[in-house]
């Protein structure tokens, strides 16, 4: 059975506030983790619209990251292949999902939904009484849960860190039940490796992948507050350019030196419509980045 799991990630800030930081840094957070080796890059960014959730964004990324996977995994696949990206942004409903360029049975699908609460809605995204029962929650604390040594920064730690713009922090213990504002990105995750043999392991190690990655990003996000606060979309629109632009450069002289380019298997003409929902209880409808 697929691992399913829903993680809520509750936020010092309003979902108005937290569309902005978000967009803030997910575009800083993918330049900084890019290097001359490995990156993320922006394949299309473009509006899209939706019948039911309006005008959104619609993004494609290929994730270059063979060199951060455990041995084992490097093992099997070979040095240059990359994760693709889609995610359909409706703020604040977002869908996004996940494929890799090797292995045809990987797939990751992400549902989000953003609310102005500490994560106490049950059932956020709709789910029908079957997925209710394998569903399993994780409350992700960016105060409180240990970060990988190698990504720890104190002046990025909540627990230190106080905004000069907002005076918002330090979190102390409890603050999900005390602090206002606050908000929580409600996301539902079905992670999906049908290779017999490996299904658990690699579906278990993409998903702590995954809270980590979300526990990072979102302690950044907080701890850049001063820097995006006063952004509009507009302005975050722009930098989000800028920093697509620089990461681009950096993965293409990368590609360069092992590979001939790869046509975008994205139609310029048009947008990829969203996915369709699998749940039994919901009518069909369009359903997001790990933001």
């Amino acid at each position: 059975m697929v691992l399913t799991k829903e993680y809520r990630i509750c936020m010092p800030l309003t979902t108005e506030e937290y569309r902005i930081g978000q967009l803030y840094m997910i575009a800083r957070h993918s330049h900084e983790q890019s290097d001359d080796d490995e990156g993320v890059e922006v394949v299309e960014n473009v509006e899209c619209d939706h019948s039911e959730h309006g005008k959104g964004q619609y993004t494609e990324k290929r994730i270059h990251l063979s060199s951060k996977l455990p041995y084992w995994i490097q093992s099997v696949i070979p040095r240059i292949f990359y994760i693709t990206e889609k995610a359909w942004n409706y703020y604040p409903y977002t869908i996004t999902e996940y494929t890799c360029s090797f292995i045809p049975k990987f797939h990751i699908s992400i549902r989000t939904r953003y609310e102005d609460n500490n994560g106490c809605t049950e059932n956020c995204l709709g789910l029908s009484p079957i997925e209710l029962i394998h569903r399993e929650i994780d409350f992700v604390d960016i105060a409180y849960d240990e970060l990988s040594a190698k990504h720890y920064k104190e002046e990025e730690d909540p627990k230190f860190f106080q905004s000069k713009v907002t005076g918002r922090g330090p979190l102390v213990e409890g603050w999900r039940d005390t602090m206002q504002p606050i908000m929580c990105s409600y996301k539902l995750v079905h992670a999906s490796f049908e290779v017999w043999g490996m299904q658990t392991r690699v579906e278990d190690f993409i998903h702590r992948c995954i809270r980590d990655i979300l526990l990072l990003g979102h302690r950044q996000a907080f701890a850049w507050i001063d820097e995006w606060y006063n952004m509009t979309l507009e302005d975050v629109r722009q930098y989000e350019q800028k920093m697509q632009t620089e990461t681009n450069e950096k993965v293409r002289l990368r590609n360069q030196n092992y590979e001939k380019p790869v046509a975008s298997t994205t139609p310029t003409a048009s947008v990829p419509s969203s996915p369709l929902s699998k749940s039994p209880t919901q009518s069909a409808r369009s359903w997001f980045s790990w933001s």
